[in-house]
């Protein structure tokens, strides 16, 4: 896995199975489909939220919320 390069500690990111793949505190939190959207398929606390919403931004995709 790689870190980002703002909360390296608690956020990374892999190439797996689904794409793209966001861990928050070694949790899967968000995935990939195709090229440009980030999928987030539960609700998360405020500091997993914020790691998504910087991770969807990072790479530049479009974040949807499955919940």
């Amino acid at each position: 896995m790689k870190a980002f390069e703002k909360h390296k500690q608690n956020l990374k990111y892999n190439h797996g199975d689904k794409g793209l793949e966001i861990y928050s505190y070694k949790t899967l939190v968000a995935y990939t489909i195709g090229s440009k959207t980030l999928i987030q398929p539960e609700y998360y606390s405020q500091s997993t939220q914020k790691h998504i919403n910087y991770a969807a931004k990072y790479f530049d995709l479009k974040l949807i919320k499955l919940f």
